[in-house]
C-alpha cells in the first residue's frame, strides 16, 4: 500500500474532497473512455489544494467499479532511493501476476522490487510497459501517482512511454503534481486538470467540519484568508487569529532558507495585505530594489506581476508574518503607516502598531470605516475602534456602530459577540434597542421569528427614549418578522410598537393622510393606526421644542456615514416625514395586505423609486400591492449594491422578494443566477431560513422550466432547523413549489394535497399574501381531483380578503379559479375577465396558465379552432419563457384539438429508469453528486455509477452538455 508524505495535512486528507465532485466526475470519465484515446490525465495545484485527498477518493470509486488500481506517491524526504515509487507502485503485485512476463522484463521488476541494481532506462520502460500491458488485457487498471513531481524522472518516463504505446488497452495513468515542469514531456494528448480554489460555499463547508469548528468575525476571517486552499483552511482554523496561525513546515523551512533581507521584506509584504502596491511596500521599506524578491520567486512562495506582490500559497503569508518577533511586526506596520495614501489603510496599520488604548487611532478607524463601502471592513474597523478606545461612552458608541455594521454582514456568531459586549458597556435605551435590531435581524434569518418579535417587543418600552430613525428601524424590523413568521399575534401586536415610536421624545411624528383600511388602536383614538387624531399636526420639520427639524432632532445621519447609508438601516436616504410614511404603510400592509394598493399610492409609484430600494418598507408594499415589478430595474441596482457591500443582512430581505418577482414575470435565466449568488452567501454564513426559502425558489423555477422536474427533494439539515410553524412565509413557499412540481409531473393528487395546506380548514391562508397568490394553482387541481365542492369556500375567502379593489394580478388569479370551481356557464365570462386587462400581460406565466385552460375549456365545448388559437399564444410564451411543463401541456391540448405538430417521442430521457430520470434533473439543476446523494439518501459513489451509466446512452460527456440537453437547449 502507498505510504502517506510526511506534513500532509490529515485535515484535508479526510474532507479536502468538498466540492470537488465536478474534477472527481471528470477523471472517472477518463477512466471510463473506450481504448485508442489519449489516456494520460495531470493533476495541477499549489500545496494544500487537495491533490492527495482527491485522488484517494478517485481510486476508491474506481476501485468500486471493477477497476484494478496501482498507486504511487513522491517523496522528497528520502532521496537516497531512486526507484522508491517504483518499488512502491509494483509492491501490492503478486507473483503470479509477474511470473507470467517474459523473462527480461520479470529480472527488471524483480530486481527492482529488491532493490538489487538499478536497471537502465530503457529496460525499465520495457519491463514496466509489458506489466501495464498484461494486466491491462485483463480489466480496466489506473496508475495513480501522487506528487509525481517528486519521483524520480525514470518512473515517470517509464509510466508516460507505456501510456503511449498501449493505446488499444484500457489503461489510464492519472498523476498529480505541484508543477509541470518537474515531469518529463507529456504523451501526446494527455489531459491537464488545474485544481483551483474551493468555492465560497464549499470552503465554508469544510471549514465547518473541522474539530472545533470557527465562528463569527474569525470564520469569516479565515474564510479570507484562506482564500479556498483545503490546507489553509484547516491550519487557520485551529487558531484564535489569522496573524498567529502555525506555519506548515514546508513554508518555514523556505522562509527560513532566504536572506535577511528578503525574509524582511515579506514581512511588509505580508503586513500590508492583499491588493497593496508594490511601490508602497518597498517605499515602507526604504529600498528600491527589485532584486530583493528574487530569492522568494525563486523558492516559489511569491510571484511578482506588474505592480503587485502576490503570496503563492495563503499560508506562505502567514508563515512571512508570524516568523517575526512582535517588535518587528510593529516597526512594519508603522513603516506602512506613513507611506499609506488611503486614510482606511493607515489606519488599519496604526491599529496593529498600537498596544493599549489609543483615542487617536480609535478616531481615524471610525471616520474610515465606511470609505470602501464594504460591511465586512467596516464592522472590523469599528469593532477595532471600541476596543482602543480610552472612554466608556466612546467605547459604547463604536461598539454599537459595530454591531450595526455586523448586523448588515448578517454573520449571527459576529453579532451575538459585539451584541453581548455591547450591553456589558452600555444598558441605556439606544443601546439596548440597538441591539435588539441586530439579534432580532439574526434570529429572523436563523428561523427563530417567535424569539426575534418578542426580543423587539421587549426593546420597544425604550422606544419614546431613543431617537427616531432607531425607532422606525426596529418597528420596520418588527413588521418584517411580522411577515416572515405570518403569524397573527405578531400582526396584531405591530400597532402596539408604532405607537411606542410615535411616543419617541425627540420627534414629533408627521400627519399625512390616513393609509386605506387602517383601524382604531384603542380607546378614543381614531383614523390613524395607532389612533391619532387629527389635532396632532406635523408642523413643517420642527422639532419638539420648536426649534431646528429632523437634524436638531436627531434624525441626519453621521455626516461620515457615506458608503454605509442604504447598508445598515431600512430607511436609508429618508427624510423624517418619508420615514414615518414609509412605516406607516409597511405596518398597514402586513396587518391587512389589502391595503397594498392603496398604500402603495401614498407612497408615489415605486417605479420614481422616492423612498429607496426593495430592502426598504416600500419595497415590501410594492410587493404586497403585486407592483414590485415596476420597479425590477432599481431592485437589480439594490442587489448588486448590496452584494457588493458584502451586506447580506438586508440582502436576505430584499433578494427573496427579488427572486419572487423574477419567477412571476418569467425572468427564469436572470433568477437562477440570483438564486446561485444568494445561496452560497445564505451557506456561508450559516443562514438555515434563508437557504431554505432559497431552495423552495429553485424547487418553483424548476418545476417552471424543467420539461421533466424531478421529485421535491430538499437538504434535510437545513429544514431540520427550521420550525416551519413559525415560518409560515417559508413553508407557503415550499407548498407552493411542491404543488407547481406536482402539477409539472402530472400527479394532481399530490399537487392538490401540496396547495391544500395552503389554507387551514376553514379556509384562512396560511401567509396572508403568499397563499392567496397560489389559489388558480388549487383551483386547477381540485377540478382535475374531482374536489371542486372543497376549494369553492377557499375561494371565496380568498375573495372576500382581498377586499373591493383587489391588484391586477390578484384579479386575474380570482377570475381563473372562478372560471375553473364555478358553473360551466359562467366559466367563459370569468376566462374573459381574467384576460381582458392587458396589465396581466406583466405575468405571463401565470396568463399563459389561464390561456391553457381557457383552451381546455374550449375544446371540451368543440370549440377547437378557438382553442388552438389561445393554445398557439400559450406555446409562444412558453417557448419565450423556457417553460417546458408548460409547453408540453400546451403540446398536448393541441394534439387533442385535433393539430398536427411534430409527433412527441417521450423525450430524451424516456429510456432512462425513474431513479437515473431523478438524478439526471438535479445534475442539470446544477447539484454536486454528495449533495444529489444527501437528498435522496443514496451514497455520492452510487450517484456517479448512474450517471456513467447515462452518459453513453443520452450521447453525451458533460454536466454542461446534460444540462443543456435537460432544458432543451
Amino acid at each position: 500500500m502507498p505510504v502517506q508524505s510526511p506534513q500532509q495535512s490529515a485535515a484535508t486528507a479526510e474532507a479536502s474532497v468538498v466540492g470537488r465532485d465536478g474534477e472527481i466526475e471528470r477523471i472517472l470519465r477518463c477512466v471510463a473512455r473506450d481504448p485508442g484515446t489519449p489516456q494520460t490525465l495531470l493533476v495541477l495545484g499549489e500545496e494544500g489544494i487537495g491533490r492527495t485527498a482527491l485522488l484517494r477518493r478517485v481510486r476508491e470509486l474506481a476501485a468500486g467499479q471493477g477497476v484494478q488500481v496501482l498507486s504511487t506517491q513522491g517523496w522528497a524526504g528520502d532521496p537516497r532511493d531512486a526507484r522508491a515509487c517504483l518499488r512502491q507502485l509494483l509492491a501490492p503485485l503478486t507473483p503470479d501476476e509477474t511470473a507470467a512476463l517474459p523473462e527480461a522484463p520479470r529480472q527488471v521488476l524483480t530486481a527492482v522490487l529488491h532493490g538489487a541494481g538499478r536497471p537502465d532506462e530503457d529496460a525499465l520502460r520495457t519491463a514496466l510497459t509489458a506489466l501495464l500491458d498484461r494486466l491491462a488485457a485483463a480489466r480496466p487498471l489506473l496508475v495513480c501517482v501522487d506528487d509525481a513531481d517528486l519521483c524520480d524522472r525514470a518512473t515517470v518516463g517509464a509510466l508516460f512511454a507505456a501510456a503511449r504505446r498501449l493505446t488499444g488497452r484500457k489503461l489510464t495513468v492519472l498523476l498529480a503534481a505541484r508543477r509541470e515542469n518537474a515531469l518529463p514531456a507529456l504523451p501526446p494528448g494527455a489531459e491537464i486538470l488545474n485544481l483551483g480554489p474551493l468555492d465560497d460555499a464549499s470552503a465554508a463547508a469544510l471549514l465547518d467540519r473541522q474539530p472545533a469548528p470557527p465562528t463569527g468575525r474569525h470564520r469569516l476571517d479565515i474564510l479570507t484568508e484562506a482564500e479556498g486552499n483545503p490546507l489553509a483552511l484547516a491550519e487557520l482554523g485551529r487558531t484564535t487569529t489569522v496573524r498567529r496561525a502555525p506555519a506548515e513546515p514546508v513554508f518555514g523551512v523556505r522562509l527560513d532558507a532566504l536572506p535577511a533581507g528578503t525574509r524582511r521584506a515579506l514581512l511588509y509584504a505580508a503586513a500590508a495585505g492583499p491588493g497593496e502596491t508594490m511601490a508602497a511596500v518597498m517605499t515602507a521599506l526604504g529600498t528600491g530594489e527589485l532584486a530583493v524578491w528574487a530569492p522568494a520567486e525563486a523558492a516559489g512562495l511569491v510571484s511578482v506581476t506588474e505592480d503587485r506582490l502576490v503570496f503563492r500559497h495563503p499560508l506562505a503569508r502567514s508563515a512571512a508574518y508570524v516568523r517575526h518577533p512582535a517588535g518587528e511586526r510593529q516597526r512594519a506596520h508603522r513603516d506602512l503607516a506613513e507611506v499609506a495614501v488611503l486614510p482606511e489603510a493607515r489606519a488599519r496599520h496604526l491599529a496593529a502598531a498600537t498596544v493599549g488604548a489609543d483615542a487617536r487611532v480609535a478616531t481615524a478607524l471610525e471616520t474610515s470605516a465606511w470609505r470602501r463601502g464594504d460591511a465586512v471592513q467596516a464592522a472590523r474597523a469599528l469593532e477595532q475602534a471600541a476596543r482602543l478606545s480610552p472612554r466608556r461612552t466612546d467605547r459604547a458608541r463604536r461598539l454599537a456602530e459595530a454591531l450595526t455594521a455586523a448586523r448588515a454582514v448578517g454573520d449571527p456568531g459576529w453579532v451575538r459577540d459585539l451584541y453581548g459586549r455591547l450591553l456589558q458597556e452600555s444598558a441605556g435605551p439606544e443601546s439596548v434597542c440597538t441591539a435588539a435590531a441586530a439579534l432580532a435581524s439574526v434570529l429572523c434569518h436563523e428561523s427563530a421569528q417567535r424569539e426575534a418579535f418578542e426580543v423587539l417587543a421587549a426593546a420597544s418600552e425604550h422606544l419614546p427614549l431613543v431617537g427616531p430613525r432607531l425607532a422606525l428601524d426596529l418597528v420596520a424590523l418588527a413588521a418584517d418578522v411580522a411577515d416572515r413568521s405570518g403569524l397573527p399575534e405578531h400582526r396584531t401586536a405591530l400597532p402596539l410598537l408604532l405607537d411606542r415610536a410615535r411616543r419617541c421624545t425627540a420627534l414629533e411624528p408627521p400627519e399625512p393622510a390616513a393609509p386605506p383600511g387602517t383601524r382604531e388602536a384603542g380607546p378614543g383614538r381614531r383614523g390613524r393606526l395607532d389612533g391619532r387624531g387629527p389635532g396632532d399636526p406635523w408642523e413643517g420639520d420642527r422639532g419638539p421644542d420648536g426649534e431646528g427639524g429632523p437634524a436638531a432632532a436627531g434624525w441626519a445621519e453621521p455626516a461620515d456615514a457615506g458608503a454605509g447609508r442604504g447598508v445598515t438601516g431600512i430607511l436609508q436616504g429618508l427624510d423624517a416625514p418619508g420615514a414615518w410614511r414609509a412605516v406607516e404603510a409597511l405596518v398597514a400592509v402586513v396587518v391587512r395586505p389589502e391595503t397594498a394598493t392603496g398604500a402603495l399610492r401614498g407612497l408615489g409609484r415605486p417605479d420614481r423609486t422616492p423612498l429607496g430600494g426593495r430592502d426598504t418598507p416600500a419595497g415590501l408594499v410594492a410587493q404586497y400591492a403585486d407592483e414590485a415589478d415596476l420597479d425590477l430595474g432599481q431592485a437589480r441596482l439594490d442587489d448588486d449594491r448590496l452584494r457588493a457591500a458584502r451586506a447580506f443582512g438586508p440582502r436576505g430581505r430584499s433578494v427573496l422578494g427579488l427572486v419572487d418577482t423574477l419567477l412571476a414575470v418569467g425572468r427564469f435565466t436572470e433568477a437562477r443566477t440570483v438564486l446561485h449568488h444568494a445561496m452560497t452567501e445564505a451557506a456561508v454564513l450559516r443562514l438555515p431560513r434563508l437557504r431554505a426559502d432559497l431552495e423552495t425558489q429553485a424547487l418553483t423555477l424548476r418545476a417552471l422550466r424543467d420539461t421533466h422536474p424531478a421529485e421535491t427533494v430538499l437538504t434535510p439539515a437545513v429544514w431540520r432547523a427550521v420550525p416551519l410553524d413559525e415560518n409560515r412565509a417559508t413553508h407557503a413557499r415550499l407548498l407552493r413549489a411542491r404543488g407547481l412540481a406536482a402539477m409539472a409531473r402530472g400527479d394532481w393528487d399530490d399537487g392538490w394535497r401540496q396547495l391544500r395546506g395552503l389554507f387551514t380548514a376553514d379556509g384562512s391562508p396560511l401567509h396572508p399574501f403568499l397563499a392567496p397568490r397560489s389559489i388558480a394553482e388549487l383551483a386547477v387541481t381540485a377540478q382535475r381531483t374531482g374536489r371542486a365542492a372543497e376549494a369553492l369556500p377557499i375561494l371565496d375567502r380568498v375573495r372576500a380578503d382581498q377586499g373591493d379593489r383587489p391588484s391586477t394580478r390578484m384579479t386575474m388569479l380570482l377570475h381563473h379559479a372562478s372560471a375553473v370551481l364555478g358553473p360551466d356557464e359562467e366559466a367563459e365570462e370569468h376566462f374573459q375577465l381574467a384576460l381582458v386587462n392587458h396589465a396581466a400581460n406583466r405575468w405571463p406565466w401565470e396568463c399563459a396558465h389561464v390561456r391553457l385552460n381557457y383552451a381546455h375549456w374550449l375544446r371540451r365545448c368543440r370549440r377547437t379552432l378557438e382553442a388552438r388559437g389561445q393554445l398557439t399564444t400559450v406555446l409562444e410564451t412558453a417557448e419565450r419563457l423556457g417553460a417546458g411543463p408548460l409547453a408540453a401541456a400546451a403540446g398536448r391540448e393541441l394534439r387533442a384539438s385535433g393539430a398536427a405538430p411534430a409527433p412527441e417521442t417521450g423525450g430524451p430521457l424516456a429510456e432512462l429508469t425513474a431513479q437515473q430520470r431523478q438524478i439526471v434533473q438535479l445534475v442539470a439543476s446544477g447539484l454536486s453528486n454528495r449533495e444529489i446523494g444527501e437528498r435522496l439518501f443514496l451514497s455520492p459513489r452510487t450517484v456517479g455509477s448512474h450517471l456513467y451509466k447515462v452518459y453513453p446512452k443520452l450521447g453525451i460527456s458533460s454536466r454542461h452538455q446534460l444540462r443543456d440537453l435537460v432544458q432543451g437547449r
